[in-house]
């Protein structure tokens, strides 16, 4: 079950650390082991016995468990996983292939309700989910790295500063769906999952002697139960770059070129910018092409799709050129305030209110050595800003607060602030606009 280790990684001695958490460097020895090596290789668990076994290895070990995803961002199309590591004290490290193994539903049995470890779990819940694994629980490492007010919270960084670890990041970037996957990146991979366990207990001592440690619970359990957002009404609007298109047929023409291309990115899975660029779909919409002709001959549409499809672009721009179903400049409405820089046009006693409660929240994040983000989101401040409840009571407002989504541990922080904030707001003296004059 177990592979010979491989080489261990350097020590960069010259990396800064904080000094009140200074580890003395080592060097690293990992226990990469699956249920599928071989002749002092790692190699990626792909079919449904050995997955079993693993499976059965994970039930055996003890304490928490920690798992990574590995996803082919700006490669692929989907946002599913690759590849999926696992590492339990008493078992080892497991590498799995999801597409190749499909349903975790076992490994979901065996795990759902232990601790999870991932460093960053907001980005990697979705995925696993996809797979079917959901924890109950997690330890989010760089979360807890954030709140304890760590200098760097990527995970190299955070490995190297608590465990005196150097955990090189070369890989970090790589097209995950490339088979078979290298050796160096399976190293790679099976190193990161390996230290989460030990990290998670650095990272908990640190916050516990910091006070902390109630706090990144409840934020942990915040990041398991925030539900995916949805996804936006237009999603063409994205486009880099739409803000230079002029018209609502032009507009037209630029929603059908991005919901072309995005339909054939999902179709063959690859990233929809590797396709044809925003910048090439843009330039198309802008040089209004009379015919298919003339689009092959726009210099700025470029990308390996863009002249292989280009009955497909040629389709589209038709189809925006005939629509009568022409987009609004602006885009949907929603729910989304405006820009604070305009408060003080539309809403003036939002902005007094924004104006006073935001060097009031800093002051509370400094005083607990917290990111100003973490202590409380500038959304849902600008939010409680701009239509708050009334009357400006701490009462008031921690339940306003507490609607928003804001945590318990946040709502005791800054309650009583933000109340005597908005009062000393309201007593300014309106300003009289000859005096800008």
């Amino acid at each position: 079950m177990s592979a010979p280790t491989p080489e261990s990684s350097p020590v960069d001695e010259s990396s800064p650390s904080s000094p009140a958490v200074t580890v003395a460097p080592t060097t690293i020895v990992p226990r990469a082991a699956t249920a599928d090596s071989v002749h002092g290789e790692v190699h990626v668990i792909a079919d449904r016995e050995a997955y079993l076994e693993a499976v059965e290895a994970i039930a055996a070990g003890h304490g928490p468990v920690s798992i990574d995803a590995e996803r082919a961002s700006g490669y692929r199309y989907s946002q599913r996983a690759y590849l999926i590591q696992v590492f339990r004290r008493g078992s080892g490290v497991f590498l799995f292939d999801p597409p190749a193994i499909g349903s975790f539903d076992e490994l979901q049995a065996v795990i759902g309700h232990e601790e999870w470890v991932l460093h960053a779990a907001s980005q990697d819940l979705a995925c696993l989910r996809e797979v079917g694994l959901d924890p109950d629980l997690v330890f989010d490492t760089e979360l807890g790295a954030r709140l304890a007010g760590l200098p760097k919270v990527g995970l190299g960084a955070v490995v190297e500063q608590l465990l005196g670890v150097h955990l090189a990041k070369e890989h970090s970037a790589a097209d995950w769906s490339t088979r078979p996957l290298p050796q160096s990146w399976l190293v790679y991979a099976a190193l990161d999952v390996e230290l989460l366990v030990d990290l998670r207990d650095a990272m908990a001592e640190l916050l516990e002697r910091d006070g902390k440690l109630d706090i990144a619970r409840q934020e942990f359990a915040a990041t398991v139960a925030r539900e995916a957002k949805p996804a936006k009404a237009e999603p063409w609007r994205r486009l880099t770059g739409l803000h230079t298109v002029r018209g609502a047929r032009s507009l037209a023409v630029a929603r059908e070129l991005w919901q072309a291309r995005d339909d054939y990115a999902r179709q063959v899975d690859t990233a929809a910018g590797r396709l044809v660029p925003d910048q090439s779909l843009v330039a198309a919409t802008k040089a209004q092409p009379a015919d298919k002709r003339a689009l092959a001959g726009v210099k700025e549409f470029v990308g390996r799709a863009s002249r292989s499809e280009l009955d497909r672009w040629w389709a589209a721009i038709e189809r925006g050129m005939a629509t009568r179903d022409l987009p609004s400049s602006r885009g949907p409405a929603g729910d989304t305030l405006p820009p604070p820089r305009s408060w003080a046009d539309k809403n003036p006693m939002a902005d007094a209110r924004l104006r006073h409660a935001r060097p009031a929240v800093a002051e509370i994040a400094e005083g607990l050595d917290l990111p100003v983000e973490n202590l409380l989101t500038p959304e849902l401040l600008r939010r409680l800003c701009w239509e708050p409840p009334i009357p400006f009571d701490t009462e008031t407002l921690a339940a306003a607060l507490v609607e928003l989504g804001a945590r318990p541990w946040q709502v005791d922080a800054v309650a009583e602030r933000l109340a005597e904030a908005f009062v000393d707001a309201h007593q300014e003296p309106e300003s009289d606009p000859a005096d800008a004059s």
